[in-house]
């Protein structure tokens, strides 16, 4: 069967980006990155983009585009998109800018498929599957790190990845199911200590890490929530940061401030953990999927686990999308998609290769 989708733009070239466009030429799609500052070095077409000055033009002759471009940014793509029938798709953790991509998508003859990343996206796959393994659902509990492998100082940390979304998520209010509803809660609250292949962390609420599931599992779910992975102080200091120095106020410097001390490493690790627990043949049960997924060679480059980990949720999806495996209208919930069919995808294979603690 042909695919619905052919070529592929994908907006902002950065840290994710750029390797979102390799794994895509990687599963045969024809690529064109879009980026303020174009590059000839990168096997792939690039022009100039400017989203100031309207996006249509770049949006001419493609049939799908990944938007992994800043979170505030990706309202006016989502909505360029629609103008021009061009399915969408982005890597957002961002609330609002998910409940504008959904309002787009009523009705729509086109995919729409925000939060294609590590969290929101792959940890609520593999959390929904494990899921509709079980007669009965008590818990959902989901839990992802991005870290360096061999921390130092009291953060125990490094700016892998975008300094505006991680001080996002720290700051939100979460939303979490209780008792079966959905709450809202304060971010860096119920700490739990995690340990992970004998390494000790901690985990604490953060914000967007669910995506739409609070919605899909209301009242079928007594408790779901996401937390973030860090190593052992982590939260308290950051703590101290915001609440001791009164910089809640102020997100861009306190973005600017992680990453002169902490910038980014090439030796990360990207930890997920995700468990359920319920009833299974008539008996309580715990099941639980544990990773830790470390830098790749892709294409003939060592890439960070953060970037080849995000990058193939993201294009696993246009993969999924565009063999009609998946809807090619309207809005894509990433908890309806199985882990199955992502490792049957060319990018996805690498979850169920990788990670094995």
């Amino acid at each position: 069967m042909a695919r619905i989708i052919n070529q592929v733009a994908v907006f902002g070239l950065g840290k994710v980006g750029e390797l979102v466009a390799v794994m895509l030429g990687e599963s045969g799609f024809k690529v064109i990155g879009y980026d303020a500052a174009p590059r000839d070095d990168l096997g792939f077409e690039v022009r100039p983009l400017d989203v100031r000055d309207g996006l249509s033009e770049s949006l001419r002759g493609v049939d799908a585009v990944i938007s992994c471009l800043p979170y505030s940014l990706n309202i006016a793509v989502a909505e360029a998109a629609a103008d021009a029938g061009v399915h969408y798709f982005d890597l957002t953790e961002d609330v609002p800018t998910t409940n504008r991509v959904i309002e787009l998508a009523e009705g729509a003859q086109i995919a729409f498929a925000p939060q294609c990343g590590l969290a929101p996206g792959l940890i609520g796959i593999i959390g929904a599957s494990i899921a509709k393994t079980f007669d009965e659902i008590r818990s959902i509990e989901l839990k992802v790190g991005a870290l360096p492998q061999n921390p130092t100082g009291l953060l125990g940390y490094a700016i892998n990845w975008s300094p505006e979304g991680v001080v996002n998520e720290y700051l939100n209010d979460c939303e979490v199911l209780r008792s079966g509803h959905r709450q809202m809660v304060p971010a860096m609250t119920e700490k739990e200590r995690v340990f992970i292949g004998g390494i000790e962390l901690e985990a604490a609420l953060t914000s967007g890490g669910l995506g739409t599931m609070c919605q899909t599992y209301e009242g079928g779910v007594r408790r779901l929530d996401y937390k973030t992975l860090r190593y052992p102080g982590h939260f308290e200091q950051m703590h101290f940061l915001f609440d001791e120095l009164n910089l809640r106020d102020q997100p861009e410097l306190v973005g600017k401030m992680l990453v002169d001390s902490k910038p980014p490493v090439n030796d990360d690790i990207v930890y997920i953990h995700a468990a359920v627990e319920g009833v299974k043949s008539g008996q309580p049960f715990r099941e639980n999927y544990v990773r830790g997924y470390k830098p790749l060679d892709i294409s003939g480059r060592i890439w960070r686990a953060i970037s080849w980990t995000t990058a193939a949720s993201a294009v696993s999806v246009v993969e999924l999308v565009a063999d009609g495996v998946l809807p090619a209208a309207g809005f894509i919930k990433q908890e309806d998609i199985t882990l199955e069919q992502l490792y049957s995808t060319q990018a996805g294979r690498h979850f169920a290769e990788q990670g094995r603690i």
